[in-house]
């Protein structure tokens, strides 16, 4: 059975997200409308097979699914207040904006008295993962919900992870980009250094980006269950010893050379102080963060 599905917010993401959903329309079995404040984009997505609906309620009485990529929390608490009154009966609102933490709850204990059901699914993959349908989609959502907003989940993105009950996704996300931000400040700490030294910062990107590519970057460690201290038998034990080693080594001697070119680099000192603990190792003995712990070479 064909799907119809509404979008509302053809932003940066949002907009690229829709004209997904139009390419895709015939090999998802999906009917597309759309709905902006902004012309232009409404005309994009309807060159692109797209339908153009009267407002946010026009789609709420059409549509099978209602996706949200609007701005903040408020903007989703009015979109949601104005497709209420007249949503089709099991209307399944997809929430992509990225909103705090007890939002999705608040919101679906609003719908439910309207018979409309509520999951958030945030993305992550930016605009180009958008365009190419390689987003990865973070899903907190009931079984039964998660079901009728499946063919349309999977037309977006390339991975769908079912995170847990409503609000997991968005949980879910905070975290992914909690790691994605700092790595940010990091880099721009690591870009100081550099400078600092007269190196080439954009090729110091180049790298970063190529060996990433290769090992994964910070998702490397991230293969336990837990986040437990690790038992000595355990395998990741030996590997992340060998982690903490060579981190110790590197962030001693870049520390080092931060120190003596007059670089503030505190991300670096709250690693080599933090790393081996938060990989789940025993604290190591006290020293001075820019002491070398090994000679192991190799990183």
């Amino acid at each position: 059975m064909t799907t119809t599905v509404g979008f509302v917010g053809l932003g940066n993401i949002g907009k690229p997200m829709a004209l997904r959903l139009a390419a895709q329309q015939q090999d998802a079995d999906l009917e597309l409308w759309v709905h902006d404040v902004a012309p232009e984009p409404l005309a994009e997505a309807e060159r692109a097979g797209a339908r153009i609906a009267a407002g946010v309620a026009d789609l709420a009485g059409r549509c099978d699914v209602l996706c949200l990529m609007v701005r903040d929390d408020d903007q989703v608490r009015d979109v949601l207040a104005a497709a209420l009154d007249s949503a089709r009966e099991g209307l399944v609102v997809v929430v992509h904006s990225t909103v705090a933490p007890g939002t999705p709850a608040e919101l679906a204990a609003t719908a439910a008295p309207h018979g409309v059901h509520l999951i958030d699914a945030p993305v992550s993959g930016g605009a180009m993962g958008a365009a190419d349908g390689s987003l990865a989609l973070m899903v907190g959502a009931d079984d039964a919900a998660l079901a009728v907003a499946a063919p349309v989940l999977h037309a977006l993105g390339s991975k769908v992870v079912h995170a847990g009950p409503v609000g997991a996704g968005t949980r879910f996300k905070l975290a992914r980009n909690l790691m994605h931000f700092v790595a940010f400040t990091a880099a721009t700490e690591a870009q100081r250094l550099a400078e600092a030294a007269g190196l080439d910062l954009r090729a110091l990107g180049d790298v970063v980006r190529h060996t990433d590519a290769i090992t994964g970057g910070p998702g490397a460690i991230m293969h336990r269950e837990s986040t437990a201290e690790l038992a000595p038998d355990d395998f990741w034990f030996g590997v992340f010893s060998n982690v903490a080693s060579l981190a110790a080594k590197d962030l001693g001697f870049a520390i080092d050379l931060a120190r003596e070119l007059g670089v503030d680099v505190p991300l670096a000192e709250l690693a080599a102080a933090r790393l081996a603990a938060g990989l789940g190792l025993p604290a190591p003995a006290s020293a001075p963060a820019s002491a070398p712990a090994s000679t192991t070479t190799g990183a």
